[in-house]
């Protein structure tokens, strides 16, 4: 049993040596676009039918995040909702720290974050179309924790994603509504 204990041990000790080398290497480079070489890539889009005014007021208030989106139970931004800025925020049991690397009124916003074993880039489009706004949104996503859980992390995204999206068109909608009457 003493034998068994020890190696036991051992192989956690290891393991817990073998993730924390991982994530003290783990370097990523954070651009504008996204990683076209990650191994989780999510695009998608969903037209609201809200002025592009109405949607993009609805996200940018990051601290109000939580208010429509329920996968975000807190967020918090450091500053204005401008290019450099930072937040913090909490999704899937995860705490993350992104920084924005472009925001461009009513058109784009987008930030990169590392989380545990992970790094994503996230970009969001807003295209007006009349009193339509298209959104768009892509996501790359890698680190070793998301090369060794690919396919559940892809899975993950796109629920995640569709989720968003969907919620920030009932969100704009509701808001369109309510300021047309």
């Amino acid at each position: 049993m003493k034998r068994f204990i020890k190696i036991t041990a051992l192989i956690i000790g290891a393991l817990a040596l073998t993730i924390a080398i991982l994530e003290i290497s783990s370097s990523y480079k954070v651009t504008r676009t996204i990683h076209k070489d990650a191994p989780v890539i999510t695009r998608l889009q969903i037209d609201i039918n809200a002025p592009v005014e109405t949607v993009w007021k609805i996200f940018s208030d990051v601290d109000n995040w939580s208010k429509w989106q329920k996968e975000i139970p807190e967020s918090k931004i450091n500053g204005p909702f401008k290019a450099g800025s930072s937040f913090d925020w909490k999704t899937h049991g995860l705490t993350i720290h992104s920084t924005f690397h472009v925001v461009d009124m009513n058109k784009e916003a987008g930030w990169s974050g590392p989380a545990f074993g992970s790094f994503a880039i996230h970009n969001w489009y807003f295209i007006k179309q009349g009193d339509h706004t298209l959104v768009k949104v892509e996501e790359s996503m890698e680190g070793w924790l998301v090369w060794s859980l690919k396919d559940r992390f892809q899975s993950v995204n796109r629920g995640s994603l569709l989720y968003w999206l969907n919620a920030l068109k009932t969100a704009s909608e509701k808001e369109n509504t309510q300021f047309s009457r």
